[in-house]
């Protein structure tokens, strides 16, 4: 088995997430994270979990205030997303890359026709009409909505501008023309040739369809994806996958969040949409319940495969002195979502006896959170996403209030039971090993 998965399967995986556009979207998405974060803040203290603090806050007028921070970072993520990946597929082939992520940028505002009225304290100051060839933006599609559009973009340019590059297509400006000068001209070409296409391409959709470029997409192939995210066989997708790729020794975590978070933050995002509008955020109301806080905080939560019932486990419980020891070492890390140690020196990878526990623990957990959120026991998650090591129990509280923090406890409740029978199994190895070392 190990060797068909190691010649067989493995090496086909490993070329796709090796291959350019995906390491360019994964790089390029990480450039997003400090605006989420920076907007989570915010957006915690526009509307805070604690209903006493949260009626303060809207007392002393600084609620507003809030959301004008919050709004402008969540609200213009594909921006920063088109930016950033273009701005990696240049970087990783060894060419300048803030003027191919400038033009990724120009880009993405080019094609995004603005198609919804702009309206201020409720009346209608520009109609969709009035809009369209003319300066507004619609920062609609500059958040969630125009994601899949903003990674298209952005690879497009990127490959485009790399081309020109190895190509040598640009300009040349004497040896005696200073170097700073000289590289402003470097872009000309490429931007020329790019930024026309683009208007082509805004020209075709607008005369053939009558739409945007992103609006199209966003209903052909981003709604379409963000379904198949947000669904139980999508949430038993991302419970397994992880682990799976971990137990090879793969970097699960980065690669499928690099590849699947764009969807989930997107899901995240259009949540808020639905509470900025003044509806009740839930399942029937079009929320969602596949977002990257369900991935974050109830799949991974103190790292892959959930491993901190096999930590508590090897700390206070192990007989074996190899588990003690380890375990001491790898529980700090573990309460902020660091377990590599575990993972490599238990082992969990490649660990037949382990390998159940790492796979049904974040199955399990995923399971019962996609219900208990269809249900409502816990509340969809809105847009506040916090960082991946923030440590349980204060990350649940943060992106859903006290019960989705309680809910998180008795999920991490649970991996101890569900490693435990596991756990002693090897532990009872380990002293055989070392009694007849």
């Amino acid at each position: 088995m190990n060797n068909w998965v190691n010649e067989k399967l493995l090496p086909p995986v490993m070329k796709f997430v090796g291959s350019r556009p995906i390491k360019a979207l994964r790089d390029g998405m990480l450039y997003t994270m400090p605006f989420i974060i920076v907007g989570s803040i915010f957006l915690i203290l526009a509307q805070c979990p604690e209903p006493h603090v949260a009626s303060w806050m809207k007392s002393t007028g600084l609620t507003p205030y809030w959301n004008v921070a919050y709004n402008a970072t969540f609200s213009v993520m594909a921006f920063v997303a088109v930016i950033g990946i273009a701005y990696s597929w240049v970087k990783a082939e060894g060419f300048t890359p803030l003027p191919a992520g400038i033009l990724a940028g120009i880009s993405f505002l080019l094609v995004m026709q603005p198609i919804t009225p702009v309206t201020v304290g409720g009346k209608v100051v520009a109609t969709a009409k009035q809009m369209v060839h003319s300066s507004y933006i619609d920062r609609n599609w500059m958040g969630g909505q125009g994601m899949v559009t903003a990674i298209i973009v952005g690879m497009v340019t990127g490959l485009i501008y790399t081309w020109f590059m190895k190509k040598d297509i640009r300009i040349k400006l004497p040896e005696q023309v200073p170097a700073n000068v000289s590289a402003s001209f470097t872009a000309l070409i490429p931007a020329a040739v790019l930024i026309t296409g683009w208007l082509i391409v805004y020209i075709i959709f607008d005369k053939l369809i009558g739409n945007s470029m992103t609006a199209f997409i966003y209903g052909l192939i981003q709604l379409p994806l963000q379904g198949l995210t947000d669904s139980f066989g999508g949430t038993l997708v991302l419970a397994l996958l992880i682990p799976f790729l971990w137990f090879f020794g793969v970097h699960g975590s980065v690669i499928v969040g690099g590849i699947l978070g764009p969807l989930l933050t997107a899901n995240a995002l259009a949540n808020q949409k639905i509470l900025d509008s003044g509806q009740t955020l839930t399942v029937a109301n079009g929320g969602h319940i596949v977002t990257q806080q369900l991935l974050d905080q109830f799949m991974t939560v103190t790292g892959a495969g959930m491993t901190i019932g096999l930590v508590v486990f090897m700390t206070f419980f192990a007989k074996s002195r190899q588990w003690k020891d380890l375990g001491k070492l790898a529980i700090g890390p573990a309460l902020f979502t660091t377990n590599e140690p575990i993972l490599f020196a238990a082992p969990i990878v490649m660990n037949p006896i382990l390998a159940i526990p790492f796979f049904a623990t974040p199955l399990l957990s995923a399971i019962l959170t996609y219900f208990a959120l269809f249900f409502g026991l816990i509340p969809l998650f809105p847009a506040t996403i916090v960082p991946w090591t923030t440590p349980p129990i204060i990350s649940g509280f943060l992106i859903g209030g006290w019960r989705a923090a309680a809910w998180q406890l008795l999920m991490l409740v649970m991996t101890f039971f569900i490693y435990l029978p596991f756990a002693r199994k090897q532990d009872a190895l380990n002293v055989a090993m070392e009694t007849k070392g």
